[in-house]
């Protein structure tokens, strides 16, 4: 027992540490304002613009790109409508009208990035995304991320490949991103809560919560629990006083057995 409680001691010890992380950053990620987190209407909606009146016909577009179709798709992209054509190597964007390519170059994603943007701040940095980072690690490669220079530092990330605006990111996202990676201790990716450290963490945890019942209940004595006894032990004397108080009494001269022997059937 004693070797249970010195593991219990120091168990405790390390694992409240643990606890007071959990807790500190389970508040703050309750605290923080979840619509700036989400960076809602940050991302203005496509703007709705009128469709060609003469679509291009399938060949002008197979001509345009140059290769085999597998997928196309038609869809606005900021003042225009494009073709995002699939391809075996890779996806071009057409114009709808011109039949032009439309590169999504450092230029363009500024231009889509600005069109998108809800704010008015201008743009501070465009940087070309070909690595995950914590910011893009949910997204598909490569992007073009555009940074605007207001307080929140929100950045605007533009699919290299086809053009849309896939996510804001800013201050407010950053720090519930730092809590989060506290939170779930995936201290490199971010993602995962079934890593090994975690469960480790959780079986400690589960021995501590075991180990503390066992203590428990070796550490109390009777005197320890009378303020619960004895006022049933005082009701269970009531009780039998008033059963014994309703009885009949025997007569002068008979016993209990007798009277209860005459009054039966």
């Amino acid at each position: 027992m004693s070797q249970i409680r010195w593991l219990h001691k120091w168990f405790g010890l390390v694992l409240g540490l643990q606890f007071l992380l959990w807790a500190i950053s389970g508040s703050m990620m309750a605290l923080l304002d979840h619509h700036k987190v989400s960076a809602e209407g940050v991302i203005l909606p496509v703007a709705q613009i009128a469709m060609p009146a003469e679509p291009m016909p399938l060949a002008a577009i197979t001509a345009a790109v140059g290769a085999p179709l597998l997928k196309l798709q038609l869809k606005p992209l900021y003042d225009r409508y494009v073709y995002e054509a699939t391809t075996a190597d890779g996806v071009q964007i057409i114009d709808a009208q011109h039949g032009r390519s439309i590169p999504i170059d450092a230029a363009k994603a500024r231009e889509l990035a600005v069109g998108r943007f809800g704010g008015d701040a201008p743009v501070r940095s465009v940087e070309r995304v070909e690595k995950v980072t914590l910011e893009t690690r949910d997204l598909a490669l490569p992007i073009w991320r555009v940074e605007f220079a207001d307080p929140e530092r929100t950045a605007l990330l533009v699919s290299a490949t086809n053009g849309d605006v896939l996510a804001a990111k800013n201050n407010t996202w950053r720090l519930w991103d730092f809590f989060w990676m506290i939170h779930i201790m995936d201290y490199t990716e971010r993602q995962s809560f079934n890593h090994p450290l975690i469960i480790t963490v959780a079986t400690g945890v589960a021995w501590l919560a075991i180990s503390g019942l066992i203590l428990l209940f070796r550490s109390f004595r009777a005197s320890d629990v009378t303020w619960i006894t004895t006022p049933l032990e005082r009701l269970a004397a009531r009780q039998r006083n008033t059963v014994r108080r309703h009885q009949p009494k025997p007569r002068p001269g008979t016993s209990g057995s007798d009277q209860n022997e005459r009054i039966l059937p």
